[in-house]
């Protein structure tokens, strides 16, 4: 968990990647090995990438990044995207020279049943090799009315923690209030999704101060910092925030020459 967690705050900035399956090769991804090298120099303390890409993406220099790699997939042509299946293992990640595996449920989502099995499954093996688990659960499908709501999330992030995650991803409700009801219902630490791309770098960053203030233990975010301006400026922003506990507004501040 060192490898993903930073020892000296007990939080984490994590960084996923994988969007190459779900949505294409988009923009700020269209090489892997560039943005890991400037999320990473930017203070990032893990990835997250399918398990070709952690061997495309390869660096091998520069400031040491956590390796998680994900489990599960969808693509966005696919008639179900809500619908992720398995397409790698745990041995599979640990051959690798992985530090964590993470895996997406969509809790509420018709094949609910069948991703709740390969969560349950993925635990298991996680337990049996001592590999950290990072549980991406999202609450959507037909009786999802609004996937920000409280209700909705707490569930999803309790069903990851019941489930033997040792740490759960999942939506920010819009309000450190709400949020730290969620946080004190989850006995694992809780880290938030960045989302759609914001309006805003001062938007983001202030999502960001909400969910540590309500005692989330980091962000895992790709699209608004592999797409911003300066990813690694804007992950040394948000380090800032979760990492030293500045304002968003003197994160923004923050320049290259501030560690």
């Amino acid at each position: 968990m060192e490898r993903i967690i930073n020892r000296n705050t007990g939080n984490t900035v994590i960084i996923p990647m994988d969007h190459g399956v779900s949505v294409g090769p988009i923009k700020g991804i269209k090489s892997v090995k560039a943005i890991a090298e400037a999320v990473a120099s930017g203070g990032a303390d893990a990835a997250v990438v399918h398990k070709g890409a952690a061997t495309f993406g390869h660096r091998g220099y520069g400031r040491d990044l956590g390796l998680i790699i994900h489990l599960s997939a969808s693509t966005a042509l696919g008639p179900d995207p809500n619908n992720k299946v398995l397409v790698a293992s745990v041995e599979e990640a640990l051959k690798i020279g992985a530090d964590g595996v993470s895996i997406h449920v969509n809790v509420g989502a018709e094949d609910e049943g069948h991703m709740l099995s390969t969560l349950g499954e993925v635990s298991r093996n996680c337990q049996e090799w001592g590999m950290p688990l990072l549980a991406m659960m999202y609450p959507r499908g037909k009786k999802i009315k609004y996937e920000f709501a409280e209700e909705h999330i707490a569930h999803a992030a309790r069903v990851g923690a019941e489930l033997g995650a040792d740490i759960v991803k999942t939506n920010y409700t819009g309000d450190h209030y709400s949020f730290a009801r969620v946080v004190e219902s989850c006995p694992v630490p809780v880290v938030i999704a960045g989302g759609p791309k914001v309006n805003s770098e001062l938007d983001l960053l202030r999502m960001i101060e909400g969910a540590i203030c309500a005692g989330a233990r980091g962000v895992a975010i790709g699209r608004n910092v592999f797409q911003a301006e300066d990813p690694e400026l804007i992950v040394r922003r948000i380090c800032g925030v979760v990492h030293k506990g500045l304002k968003a507004e003197e994160a923004t501040m923050m320049t290259f020459e501030q560690q």
